[in-house]
């Protein structure tokens, strides 16, 4: 499936070579994120994931960095979420060493020019207020925190206004050598190529980067004891629910039960949630559920854009179908059908050039083994009735649930009441 080559300064270089594509696709996985950040310098990952775009010593403009890659057709594009920053380019496979030139620069050489770090801090600001004015986006902000209160992984990934005012070139630089190093990213590499010489191109580029320590995180704060609700009052036509509750670690031996009752619960239009609360109710023209897997916590989340007057009769629907994941044995045409879809996404998902780079080198980062899309395809197919009722019972505990409500909610103390008793 995939080819591996270790490079004299430790570099981790994975290639899964793709024979009936014409693409190739280049990435640069970095092990850091908003998790690794103090509160006083909240969203530095992400303010440098920007700053690698505005001038490099090769490159020192933002108009030279852009056009390396749009000049020959290709894609570019970079982002930041609480464990990872990721860098990648998809062009077309002559052009692999034009891909691999420009991300070696972008992480080797960024200038941190100080102009370009007040107009990035500015640019970042506007991001932080259009998150605040789309309340769909900033209740998952406010759940996060909910979550993970007075802890990195409940800080806003792009940071606050008052931390990006406290980063300067000097934090930038220094937060910068110490995460960005060969012992703490990988590089993968998907499509049309030989894998020869792109180990030999990836080599003159990044084979004299002196490896450095890797950072640690803080651990994940221990399970909560008692539900929480968190509801900002806003003058607004739909109100925006966010329950979460406890999931899994990313490597947890159970996540493959865990994906198929969120398949169950909210993922796609023939699940539970939008099947009960749009076509059988009409209650929320969005509704949908999620995990995030993380290195030592996870969560699923349950999302609804609803009518305000109806959010209490929404808020129950969704409580009494979890109640129900956890006390009932699933049909088994039903666990069918849910294996058959996570089956057919993934499927779907890894027809790309840059799905496969990804695919391998997230498990890389985390992981102790790469596993094959069969096998996971197998352990999709392994997973029993008894499967997902062990894993509803152990995340399924209204002391675990979390609330968060942005909208005109009068009837606030409600929705608060049916979550924490």
């Amino acid at each position: 499936m995939y080819q591996e080559q270790i490079l004299e300064n430790g570099l981790n270089v994975l290639m899964v070579p793709m024979s009936h594509v014409q693409s190739i696709s280049v990435g640069i996985f970095v092990r850091v994120g908003s998790r690794y950040e103090p509160k006083s310098k909240a969203g530095i990952s992400h303010f440098i994931e920007h700053m690698l775009f505005k001038g490099t010593a090769c490159r020192p403009t933002a108009k030279q960095i852009a056009e390396t890659i749009e000049g020959i057709g290709g894609i570019s594009d970079a982002y930041t979420n609480q464990e990872t920053t990721v860098y990648y380019a998809r062009v077309a496979a002559s052009q692999a060493n034009v891909a691999i030139d420009f991300l070696a620069d972008l992480v080797r050489n960024p200038l941190f020019q100080p102009a370009e770090i007040e107009k990035e801090r500015q640019v970042i600001g506007e991001e932080l207020d259009m998150i605040y004015d789309a309340p769909d986006d900033w209740v998952e902000i406010l759940l996060d925190q909910l979550l993970w209160p007075n802890h990195p992984l409940g800080q806003n990934i792009a940071g606050t206004q008052r931390s990006l005012a406290g980063i300067d070139q000097e934090a930038l630089i220094s937060f910068f050598q110490k995460s960005y190093h060969p012992h703490n990213l990988v590089v993968a590499v998907a499509g049309a190529f030989e894998p020869e010489r792109v180990t030999s191109e990836l080599a003159r580029h990044l084979g004299d980067w002196q490896p450095r320590p890797v950072p640690k995180f803080k651990p994940a704060p221990a399970a909560q004891t008692e539900p929480r609700c968190y509801i900002e009052h806003r003058s607004i036509e739909q109100g925006h629910l966010c329950l979460a509750l406890p999931g899994l670690a990313r490597s947890h031996p159970q996540r493959y039960a865990l994906n198929v009752l969120n398949t169950l619960l909210g993922d796609g239009m023939s699940s539970r949630l939008f099947l009960k609360l749009r076509e059988d109710r009409g209650l929320a023209y969005a509704v949908d559920s999620g995990l995030n897997f993380l290195q030592d916590t996870g969560c699923l989340v349950i999302y609804a854009g609803v009518d305000p007057e109806r959010a209490s009769e929404a808020l129950q629907v969704i409580l009494d179908e979890l109640a129900r994941l956890r006390d009932e044995p699933i049909p088994p045409e039903e666990l069918r059908k849910a294996k058959e879809y996570l089956k057919g996404r993934l499927v779907l998902a890894l027809e790309d050039s840059y799905s496969q780079a990804s695919w391998v080198a997230h498990q890389k980062l985390f992981m102790d083994t790469i596993k094959s899309p069969d096998e996971v395809l197998a352990a999709y197919d392994a997973v029993t009735v008894s499967d997902v009722k062990a894993v509803a019972e152990k995340i399924i505990d209204p002391v675990g649930y979390s609330l968060a409500a942005v909208g005109p909610f009068s009837q606030g103390s409600a929705l608060a009441k049916q979550v924490t008793g």
